[in-house]
């Protein structure tokens, strides 16, 4: 069954959560073969209940110790764009676990916060082709167009790499 996981970590994105259940949205994710919509929801003043959006089968919470399994049953995940931003990122880290898990990611960036850099980081990311994003207005058009295909793997770090020079620079190896 073909999973779009949701995820606003700690926080509160009350626009993301009604944009993805809006019918509209709901029906774009039924046309692209999604079965089931699981939504993390944060501090967020809405918590949709099961049945309210039809065509699809909904899960929604607040929060759980890991999201490392939603993330891993998703065939898509959107994120809030905060967890790019390492200082505003509260523990989480969904975007890099979403990357790092080889997942397509969708990052929805919140342009009713001034000064937050959340637009410039998913731009970059967006440029190397490892997310796509877009903000509330513009994401049901962009799930309508979206082109998964395009997107090319996170490479992860490599700290052997760093360690390694860090011995030789030290003179210890």
């Amino acid at each position: 069954m073909k999973t779009v996981f949701v995820t606003v970590g700690t926080t509160s994105f009350d626009d993301l959560i009604e944009g993805i259940t809006c019918p509209e949205t709901v029906q774009v994710l039924k046309a692209r073969g999604y079965e089931r919509l699981v939504l993390q929801v944060g501090r967020g003043s809405i918590l949709p209940a099961a049945d309210s959006c039809p065509h699809v089968i909904l899960e929604a919470y607040r929060f759980k110790d890991s999201i490392a399994e939603d993330i891993k049953q998703a065939d898509l995940v959107i994120s809030h764009a905060g967890c790019l931003m390492v200082s505003s990122c509260s523990g989480a880290g969904s975007c890099l676990e979403t990357l790092g898990a080889g997942k397509p990611l969708l990052v929805v960036v919140n342009d009713k916060l001034m000064n937050n850099h959340q637009l410039e980081m998913a731009r970059q990311l967006h440029m190397d082709s490892h997310l796509l994003y877009c903000t509330c207005s513009t994401l049901t058009e962009t799930l309508r167009t979206m082109d998964l295909s395009v997107l090319q793997p996170f490479l992860p770090g490599q700290p052997k790499h760093f360690a390694n020079f860090l011995d030789k620079a030290l003179g210890v190896q």
